[in-house]
């Protein structure tokens, strides 16, 4: 537990001096945020407002990460490696999005099929790795399961290893893209992300106090996941340099975190899922950026089907993602502000329904 509480308290000390330091060199050398021109017309003030700032907020959370290991004098994990693996490398890919943006001063970077493939290579390392014998423990678990989830495993849902690596493949790239469109407002993604992080810090918690050790396994109670007490300490970390980061992410944002960050965070969230054995419970926690999805899919749908049909293609929203919309109606720091109300009653509701499932099971 202590390493839980160094964990985030390091990430969120150095993401709140690293973003203040990142800001001043930032600007010094030009890397300026690009804005889409068919975006809200209000966004064109923040063109060349500092951007990578992803950079500061993985660096947080992976020394925090470390330091705490240090600090107790443990050894990290398979699946907290793993996880950061997954976390550095989206990041990476990200890296590169924001870096072609800036040189070529224009608001698209990485063609999207570059990008997929970028997530793909390490979507498929992290999910071979995490089914790989080679890491098994001394009960013989696996990071990830060869089960579907919400909870817990579906045990009469056994899939082969090619179908659970394709289905965790396909999580990696929609949660990773899911997050990258919600990046869209100042301070918007950051909040929900602490809120969705810090669920996770709680669910981690909650399997490890219930964990099926060698001596008590009682299967139907606790909870078949190999290193619950590392993935909280993870998931503490970068909830922390999410804090830190907020501080200057927040509107009138002085910083963004860029590609650099947002595919980062999602694709640790659908980590976290999968080797929590949380999968479908995370379209519960982090519903905004199921919402968010789902508006653009919807918007691209109707207006092909309508141009189909009448030739003049038609919008369901003025503009898609669908904080976008709002910001048509609403002050954008009331869209933020609302849609952290949101993000707080589905974590708030995936937490209920986690402890539920418990409760049922005793």
């Amino acid at each position: 537990m202590r390493a839980i509480l160094l964990a985030g308290g390091i990430s969120l000390l150095i993401s709140l001096i690293g973003t203040r330091y990142a800001i001043r060199q930032f600007t010094k050398m030009g890397y300026g945020q690009e804005v889409r021109d068919d975006g809200p017309t209000t966004h064109h003030v923040k063109r060349g407002t500092p951007t990578m700032g992803g950079v500061v907020l993985i660096g947080a959370s992976v020394i925090g990460y470390f330091a705490a290991k240090i600090i107790t004098v443990s050894t990290p994990s398979a699946s907290a490696l793993l996880l950061l693996l997954l976390f550095v490398g989206t990041g990476l890919v990200g890296f590169l999005d924001d870096f072609i943006k800036i040189y070529k001063q224009r608001s698209l970077g990485l063609r999207s099929k570059a990008k997929i493939v970028g997530q793909t290579v390490i979507g498929l390392a992290f999910g071979i790795l995490a089914l790989s014998p080679l890491l098994e423990d001394d009960r013989g678990q696996r990071p990830a399961s060869f089960s579907l989830s919400f909870i817990r495993d579906f045990d009469s849902f056994v899939l082969p290893a090619v179908v659970v690596v394709a289905l965790i493949l396909l999580m990696v790239i929609a949660t990773s893209n899911a997050t990258n469109l919600t990046d869209g407002a100042d301070g918007l993604l950051t909040g929900c992300s602490v809120m969705v992080f810090g669920a996770y810090t709680i669910v981690n918690i909650w399997q490890n106090n219930q964990w099926c050790r060698l001596e008590d396994i009682t299967y139907g109670k606790c909870y078949e996941v190999r290193d619950p007490l590392d993935l909280a300490v993870i998931a503490a970390a970068i909830t922390g340099a999410c804090f830190g980061f907020l501080w200057w992410n927040a509107a009138p944002a002085q910083i963004f975190m860029g590609d650099t960050g947002s595919l980062a965070l999602g694709a640790a969230l659908a980590g976290l899922a999968i080797l929590t054995r949380t999968e479908l419970l995370l379209i519960v926690l982090g519903g905004v950026f199921v919402m968010e999805t789902v508006s653009v899919m919807l918007q691209v749908t109707w207006f092909k089907a309508t141009r189909r049909l009448t030739g003049t293609g038609r919008r369901l929203f003025r503009i898609a993602p669908i904080h976008h919309h709002f910001e048509m109606i609403w002050e954008e720091v009331t869209v933020v502000i609302r849609f952290w109300i949101l993000a707080g009653l589905c974590v708030a509701g995936g937490l209920g329904i986690f402890y539920a499932e418990w409760v049922a099971g005793t």
